[in-house]
């Protein structure tokens, strides 16, 4: 898998910057279109913004099709494709569960989620994607289908959305599978707080019916590296259930359980086809797009 640099057009993409801009489309227009400049400007990434035209020349494609003026751009063959083949429907799967409101610094896990879903949403459009959502707590909050014509009303929940619920993973994935009759790509944007297994399991209800799953694993960075000195009480946000804890006795050892469960995840999610990506709320936005472009290109040459 390619490493998610920034890229040079990639502007406004600093989270911390993000938080002060009220619109969410504006939000994301700027986002998204610095990223494609940047991508048009680096073309050693390795990376198109082309695939919604093109996909990777494959041996017994009609080599009518060949499109030499991309070839002549990347040293690359893309045959290209038509409207009708290439559009798809594009959902967000969005957990809004009490423990996504989590901030130790200025940007929770559920903003910096929300600033994902609008990106990669309105990247879709670009794409003539149909786009929708999801949200889901311990079960479905709301639904929107995939449209041509959703982009605002995606835009407009993802702006509503507030995290004040416990949360589980199979019972609203069980229930999804009903919204996702048609083929296509479901992202899951989620800090993954439950069993892994449990976890997978309801992502491979979502892949049963054809559908291409990625996860996106939001933590905070304080939840990774589990920076505290002083001797205090935490409090699980899903349970509400607090705990005494000396941070320097359990630094390591909490540590190395935070990366047993982001290797164990990614182990079986890729067992299962099912694409993961690991984020922490730190992180430029363009690292996002960034991955999201890879895996698409991936499974445009797959199929």
């Amino acid at each position: 898998m390619v490493e998610p640099y920034s890229t040079p057009g990639a502007r406004f993409v600093d989270p911390k910057v993000l938080s002060r801009i009220g619109n969410l489309k504006l939000l994301a227009r700027n986002v998204v279109d610095g990223f494609i400049n940047g991508l048009h400007k680096a073309p050693y990434l390795g990376v198109s913004v082309d695939f919604a035209e093109h996909r990777g020349y494959m041996p017994g494609d009609d080599i009518r099709f060949i499109d030499w003026r991309v070839f002549a751009r990347t040293d690359r063959f893309y045959v290209k494709q038509f409207e009708a083949d290439t559009n798809s429907n594009f959902s967000v799967m969005f957990d809004i569960s009490r423990s996504m409101s989590f901030a130790s610094q200025s940007i929770s896990k559920l903003d910096y989620g929300r600033y994902l879903a609008a990106c990669l949403t309105y990247f879709s459009t670009t794409q003539r994607d149909r786009v929708g959502i999801v949200t889901f707590d311990d079960e479905i909050v709301t639904r929107v289908p995939p449209s041509a014509k959703h982009l605002d009303i995606v835009l407009h929940t993802l702006d509503r959305i507030v995290a004040g619920r416990p949360g589980s993973f199979e019972k609203p994935l069980f229930r999804a599978t009903e919204f996702f009759k048609r083929r296509g790509i479901i992202l899951v944007i989620s800090d993954l707080y439950d069993e892994p297994e449990k976890i997978v399991n309801g992502l491979k209800l979502l892949s049963y019916a054809g559908n291409d799953v990625m996860v996106f694993h939001v933590l905070d960075p304080a939840e990774v590296d589990f920076p505290y000195d002083e001797a205090t009480s935490f409090q699980d946000l899903e349970t509400g259930r607090k705990m005494p804890v000396v941070p320097e006795k359990l630094r390591e050892q909490y540590r190395q359980l935070v990366q047993e469960h982001i290797s164990t995840l990614s182990r079986l999610c890729s067992q299962n086809r099912i694409d993961y990506a690991f984020f922490n709320t730190a992180q430029p936005l363009d690292h996002g797009l960034f991955k999201f472009l890879a895996i698409r290109e991936k499974l445009n040459r797959v199929r």
